[in-house]
C-alpha cells in the first residue's frame, strides 16, 4: 500500500509540473503572439485577394488549402529552422529576414508598377487564363503560400525573440502554439471576410424583416469595395513590413543611420499635434516612411528580379 501511495504521489507531482508547463507555454504564447500583432494584421489583409475572381463555392476550399500550407510553413519548415538558428547560428537570422523583407518589397512594388505602367506579359496571361480555373487556382494558392512563408517567418522570429523559455522544448511548444493560434486567427478572419457577400445575399433573400433584408443588400453592395480596399491595404502592408524589416536589419548590422533618421522624423511629426494623438501620429508617420522606403527598394529590385534572377532561375529550371 505504501508503494502505491508513493507512486500516486509521484504521478501527482508529475501532473503538477506538466500543468505548470502548460500554463507557462500558454502565457509565453500569449505574450509572444501580442508582439506579432502588426504582422498578423498584414497577413489577414494580404490573403483575401487570393480568392478574388473565383466562384463562391471555391472560396472556402482555397482558404483551407492556404491555411494548411501556412501551418506547414510555420510548424514543419520554420519552427525547426528558427530553433536551430536561435541556438546555433543566431547571426544568420537578420540576413535571412532581410531577404524575406526584400521579397515583400518587390511584390508590393511590382503591383504598384503594373498599376502605374500597365503592360502585358505572355507568361502572366497564361498563368491567369480563366479558361483553366484549376490552373489559376493552383497558381493563386502557390502564390499565397509563398507570401505566407515570408510573413510566417517574420511572425515566428518575432515570437521567438519574445519568448523567455528555460529550455529548447519550451521554446518549441510556445512557437507551435503561436503558429497554430496565428493561423486560426488570420484565416478564420479571412474566411469571414470573403463570405460576407454570401451572408448578405442570404439575408437579402431570406431575412424576415425589411431591416434585415436591407442589411443584406448593403453587405452585397459594399463587399466589392471592401475587397478592393483590402487588396490596397495588403499591398501597403507588404511594403510597410518589408521596409521595416530591411531598416531594422540595417540597424542590427551596424547601419542605423536611416532607422535613426526615420525615428527622429516621426518623433518630430508626432510632437506637432495635440498630446492625445502624439503616439498614433508618430506610429503612422514611421510606418509610412518605412513603406516609402520599401516601395523605393522594391522598385530597385524589379529590374534585378526580372532581368537577372528570373532568367537565371528559368534557365536552371529548363536545364533540369
Amino acid at each position: 500500500m505504501s508503494g502505491l501511495l508513493a507512486l500516486l504521489d509521484d504521478v501527482a507531482g508529475i501532473a503538477k509540473v506538466a500543468a505548470a508547463s502548460v500554463d507557462d507555454v500558454v502565457a509565453a504564447a500569449g505574450k509572444a503572439g501580442a508582439k506579432t500583432a502588426g504582422v498578423i494584421i498584414d497577413d489577414a489583409a494580404v490573403t483575401p485577394k487570393y480568392v478574388q475572381g473565383f466562384a463562391p463555392a471555391r472560396e472556402l476550399p482555397i482558404i483551407w488549402r492556404i491555411a494548411r500550407g501556412s501551418v506547414f510553413n510555420k510548424i514543419v519548415l520554420l519552427l525547426p529552422v528558427a530553433l536551430l538558428l536561435a541556438n546555433f547560428a543566431p547571426w544568420l537570422i537578420t540576413p535571412l529576414l532581410m531577404i524575406g523583407g526584400s521579397y515583400l518589397c518587390f511584390e508590393g512594388a511590382e503591383k504598384i508598377f503594373h498599376v502605374l505602367f500597365p503592360h502585358g506579359s505572355h507568361a502572366i496571361d497564361e498563368d491567369m487564363n480563366v479558361r483553366d480555373p484549376g490552373h489559376l487556382e493552383e497558381q493563386k494558392v502557390k502564390g499565397a503560400i509563398k507570401t505566407d512563408f515570408i510573413l510566417s517567418a517574420e511572425i515566428m522570429t518575432i515570437a521567438l525573440a519574445a519568448i523567455e523559455a528555460p529550455n529548447l522544448w519550451m521554446q518549441a511548444a510556445t512557437l507551435a502554439v503561436v503558429g497554430i493560434g496565428v493561423t486560426v486567427a488570420v484565416y478564420g478572419s479571412v474566411a469571414l471576410i470573403v463570405k460576407m457577400d454570401d451572408v448578405g445575399l442570404f439575408l437579402a433573400n431570406n431575412a424576415p424583416t425589411p431591416v434585415g433584408r436591407g442589411l443584406g443588400r448593403g453587405l452585397v453592395k459594399a463587399m466589392p469595395g471592401v475587397m478592393k480596399t483590402l487588396s490596397i491595404v495588403g499591398t501597403a502592408a507588404m511594403l510597410w513590413v518589408g521596409g521595416s524589416i530591411i531598416i531594422h536589419g540595417m540597424e542590427v548590422l551596424g547601419f542605423g543611420w536611416l532607422g535613426h533618421h526615420i525615428h527622429d522624423w516621426a518623433y518630430a511629426i508626432g510632437l506637432s499635434v495635440s498630446d492625445g494623438w502624439v503616439g498614433a501620429v508618430e506610429w503612422i508617420s514611421k510606418a509610412a516612411m518605412d513603406g516609402v522606403f520599401g516601395l523605393a527598394w522594391g522598385f530597385v529590385l524589379i529590374p534585378v528580379a526580372t532581368k537577372v534572377i528570373g532568367p537565371l532561375l528559368s534557365k536552371k529550371t529548363a536545364t533540369h
